[in-house]
């Protein structure tokens, strides 16, 4: 037998006995083949010479995507270790120029990215690192990758030589920041003018990307829809849900990435039940354990429970809602959070929230391949990238059990998760 040959036997992975959730739905039990990088099979006979995985009593799931990270290569390892397959970068360096170094690593999660986004000078996100240099855990990037594009935007014609700077520059969509700091903190924060900002949408469409808009308060909400965004990276956060607004982003065909475990870390609250969680702790070092512990805690004054009442309103009125963290660097101040494990703490809040967990596992898998254009995954089917995560127990009724984790292929490679 050629080399060749040996190896495409040896590549060749049949996943039997599993309960799956194809990304929209469960299915009967049915054998997963997978033929290096990709799924070749669902159902039929065991292919000659494949290494078999006995995956009775557990779950088949395809690769987790968190929709709002800020990450690094070290990001996207503990993310992987967790099934989070996907990054999608909201704020950072990895556009499709730069990702070179990760995207090839199968021992890294992928991603995509906005590059940074268009912010008026002095503006979010400035406040959250006043000092001269990157706070501690900050990677910065290799200076052979050149400058990145930062845009402070203060006209029109500003945010539309921005946007194509992005877009020359990689970002795969565009991020707009609605942000005058009154929920983080630091109310009276610059803000780009409404028409800087619709420029900036319009220029991001021109470019074939999407347009994506930081939005935490109803208004900031209600300027992103009258400007034409496709997707909110947050949810407002500031008042009860008023019907009208619920209606207009139904109407406007936007999604939402509510990020609720940063919004309960702005409201006070941490991650340490999780990072109890021993399925958790043996995964992540010290510095994210600290930071899981902690807390943003800038608005004390705010209620979880009518966040989680507005997600579900949203989602009941037809509006996508899609799983993402908000999770950045190990910095307890910044925390509550962590790449990997917070998206699974998201989705317990997605069902407090009122999803089932079939609904919140949707928004984790399909429905942010749909959103995003990512066409290769988000699913269980032949011909979709063998990003693939495998748990014992059934999350489609226990989301908890998405935890535990037995097994993480990222193109079709089996990665070490003990």
């Amino acid at each position: 037998m050629s080399p060749a040959k040996e190896r495409k036997l040896i590549m060749i992975t049949a996943i039997t006995g599993a309960r799956i959730f194809d990304g929209e739905r469960v299915i009967e039990e049915r054998t997963v083949v997978l033929d290096g990088q990709r799924i070749v099979a669902l159902g039929g006979p065991v292919p000659d010479g494949a290494t078999v995985v006995d995956a009775r009593g557990a779950t088949l799931l395809p690769g987790l995507i968190d929709s709002h990270v800020h990450t690094s290569p070290a990001g996207l390892r503990d993310a992987l270790l967790f099934g989070v397959t996907t990054e999608l970068e909201m704020q950072g360096r990895f556009t499709s120029v730069r990702r070179g170094k990760v995207a090839d690593r199968d021992d890294l999660a992928d991603v995509r990215s906005a590059g940074f986004a268009l912010t008026a000078p002095g503006g979010h996100p400035s406040e959250l690192f006043p000092g001269d240099g990157p706070p501690p855990g900050v990677e910065l990037p290799d200076p052979s990758e050149g400058p990145l594009v930062m845009p402070d935007v203060s006209t029109p014609e500003e945010a539309a030589a921005s946007v194509a700077a992005l877009v020359a520059d990689g970002s795969d969509y565009i991020k707009i920041m609605i942000e005058e700091g009154s929920v983080l903190g630091h109310p009276g924060l610059p803000m780009m003018s409404e028409e800087t900002v619709a420029a900036g949408v319009r220029a991001a469409h021109e470019h074939g990307r999407m347009a994506l808009a930081h939005a935490l308060t109803a208004e900031a909400t209600a300027q992103g829809i009258a400007t034409g965004v496709d997707g909110f990276t947050h949810v407002f956060i500031d008042r009860p849900h008023p019907p009208e607004l619920v209606a207009a982003l139904a109407d406007a065909g936007a999604f939402v990435i509510p990020c609720l475990v940063l919004v309960s870390s702005i409201m006070g609250g941490t991650g340490a039940e999780l990072a109890a969680d021993e399925r958790v702790r043996s995964k992540l070092s010290q510095p994210w354990l600290d930071t899981l512990c902690g807390s943003f805690d800038v608005y004390p004054q705010g209620k979880l429970d009518d966040v989680l009442a507005t997600v579900g309103a949203l989602h009941a009125a037809g509006v996508d809602v899609l799983a993402g963290t908000d999770v950045s660097v190990p910095v307890p101040s910044l925390g509550g959070l962590a790449h990997g494990a917070s998206l699974h703490h998201e989705l317990r809040l997605l069902v407090a929230a009122g999803l089932t967990p079939v609904q919140a596992l949707r928004a984790a898998t399909a429905l942010p391949a749909r959103r995003f254009g990512l066409t290769d995954r988000g699913r269980v089917a032949p011909g979709a990238r063998a990003d693939l995560l495998l748990v014992d127990g059934d999350p489609t009724t226990t989301i908890t059990d998405t935890l535990g984790i037995r097994a993480v292929w990222r193109r079709g490679v089996r990665q070490e998760t003990a």
